[in-house]
C-alpha cells in the first residue's frame, strides 16, 4: 500500500521579511497564518466505491497519558463539518448499524514535552565587556552561580481519520486510507471549525463518492 501526502501551510510573506531585521518571523505570524493542513492517503484506495460513512458523536482526545472522548461545542462543530463536505463529496451518512462504507472519526490530539535550560555566565566567554583588569583586579575569574529553570510546553492538533469498512473483512483489517491533520494556534475554536474541515477537503479533491 502506497501512501501519498501532501502539505499546506498558510504561512506567508516570509520573503518579505527575509530582508528585514526581524529576527524571528514566525513570531509575528497571526493564528490563521501558523496553520499548516496535512493530508495523507492510500492510493490503492478508489474513494468512488464507498458511498455511505458513519461518525462518532464525540471526539477522541488524545493525550500524553491516555484517552477520552469530548462533545464539547467546538468538537460538535468540527463533527458537523465533516458532515457537510462528506455530504458534498456524495456521501450519505448512515448509523452504524447500517454497516457503511466508511466510518470517520474525529480527533484532537495533545503532546507535552518538558525541559531543563540553564542561564550560565552572561558576561561571556571571556568575561564579556568588562573583565576583571578593568576593575583592577588582574588574574581574577568571575563567578557566576548557575540557574536552572524548566519549561513545559503542549502542542495541540486536529486530525480527521476516514477509515475503510466495506473491505475490513477482506483485508483482515481495517484500514484508515485517508487522513486529514491541523497543526497551529487557535485551532480548538468553535468558529473556525468549518474553514479548518473545508481547508482540508480542498486540499482533497479525489476524496469524492461519484
Amino acid at each position: 500500500m502506497r501512501r501519498f501526502i501532501a502539505l499546506l501551510s498558510v504561512v506567508t510573506g516570509l520573503s518579505a521579511v527575509a530582508t528585514s531585521c526581524v529576527k524571528d518571523p514566525v513570531d509575528h505570524l497571526s493564528p490563521e497564518e501558523s496553520r499548516i493542513y496535512i493530508t495523507n492517503f492510500d492510493s490503492t484506495a478508489n474513494f468512488s466505491t464507498f458511498k455511505t460513512y458513519s461518525i462518532s458523536d464525540s471526539v477522541a482526545v488524545i493525550a500524553d497519558n491516555g484517552s477520552a472522548k469530548s462533545a464539547s461545542e467546538t468538537d460538535k462543530a468540527y463533527i458537523a463539518a465533516v458532515k457537510k463536505y462528506m455530504a458534498e463529496r456524495g456521501y450519505t451518512l448512515v448509523t452504524r448499524e447500517a454497516v457503511p462504507d466508511l466510518g470517520v472519526n474525529v480527533n484532537r490530539i495533545y503532546n507535552t514535552r518538558t525541559g531543563v535550560i540553564s542561564y550560565p555566565d552572561y558576561w561571556g566567554y571571556y568575561g564579556g565587556y568588562w573583565d576583571p583588569y578593568y576593575w583592577g583586579y588582574g588574574g581574577y575569574n568571575y563567578y557566576v552561580p548557575y540557574s536552572y529553570a524548566t519549561y513545559q510546553i503542549t502542542e495541540g492538533a486536529l486530525s480527521v481519520d476516514i477509515l475503510d469498512l466495506k473491505n475490513a473483512a477482506s483485508h483482515n483489517s481495517i484500514n484508515v486510507i485517508w487522513t486529514g491533520l491541523v497543526r497551529g494556534s487557535g485551532i480548538f475554536n468553535t468558529s473556525v471549525a468549518d474553514s479548518q474541515v473545508k481547508a482540508l477537503f480542498d486540499q482533497s479533491s479525489y476524496l469524492k463518492a461519484n
